[in-house]
């Protein structure tokens, strides 16, 4: 079974920066696909950043892009999320997430992913 924790939430003032970790134990991680979502109280959880095990391939949503920086580390089985100059806008429940089946490459929407974290909160004040 896998298991996705993360951490690395907090609260940051605007402009100001903060790491998320997603440790992920409980299977082999040379291929499939890591994701971050994020979901905002009254909103549909939506796509931040995803990168393949296998390569290093890497996708941002366009609001985040030139900001945050999806990495891994395979050794340590963690993928990270560096997230700069934060706005108000990007407070949210951040989500880990994995997918190993079917082809690799990058996928944007939750559906396509069947392993979940427990989610860090992430808030930005003005």
């Amino acid at each position: 079974q896998v298991q996705l924790v993360e951490s690395g939430g907090g609260l940051v003032q605007a402009g100001g920066s903060l790491r998320l970790s997603c440790a992920a134990s409980g299977r082999t991680f040379s291929s499939g696909t890591m994701g971050w979502f994020r979901q905002a109280p009254g909103k549909e959880r939506e796509f931040v950043a995803a990168i393949t095990w296998s390569g290093g391939r890497t996708s941002y949503a366009d609001s985040v892009k030139g900001r945050f920086t999806i990495s891994k580390d395979n050794a340590k089985n963690t993928v990270y999320l560096q997230m700069d100059s934060l706005t108000p806008e990007d407070t949210a429940v951040y989500y880990c997430a994995a997918r190993y089946s079917g082809i690799s490459g990058i996928y944007n929407r939750p559906s396509d992913y069947g392993y979940w974290g427990q989610g860090t909160q992430v808030t930005v004040s003005s």
